[in-house]
């Protein structure tokens, strides 16, 4: 049965900085250290991390929203999650909220932590303030 995945971050950053991270195929690929390619418009395809997941933006709101279908290579043929990336200014910096629904059940651990040591975490530590 399939799962959904919760996770908050926030970030010393700008909603639009962040965006810009998620969504530039140059800035994603440092992000995360795979290769990115990155459409910036609705109804078009993005592949991350060297073509491990892939999908389709359905939704951009620039600096407040990405909602994108997403697929691991791993996962059954033609079975989509739906992730919801929610940008909100906040003092200091940035809350980013994310929603991952229809996780397939024995790859939820895997790909919840994914998230964290991909994104999360490099994302905090690249606008980290000394």
């Amino acid at each position: 049965m399939p799962r959904t995945i919760r996770q908050s971050v926030t970030v010393q950053a700008s909603p639009s900085q962040v965006y810009s991270i998620l969504m530039d195929p140059r800035k994603h690929a440092r992000l995360t250290g795979g290769k990115a390619t990155i459409s910036q418009k609705v109804g078009e395809r993005f592949s991350t991390f060297d073509g491990y997941a892939d999908g389709v933006n359905l939704e951009l709101q620039k600096g407040r929203k990405i909602v994108q279908s997403w697929r691991a290579s791993d996962w059954p043929l033609n079975h989509y999650s739906k992730a919801t990336f929610a940008l909100k200014k906040v003092p200091g910096g940035t809350k980013l909220t994310f929603t991952q629904t229809g996780v397939p059940n024995n790859q939820y651990s895997s790909i919840k932590q994914g998230w964290i040591d991909y994104y999360w975490v490099p994302l905090r530590e690249l606008f980290a303030k000394p």
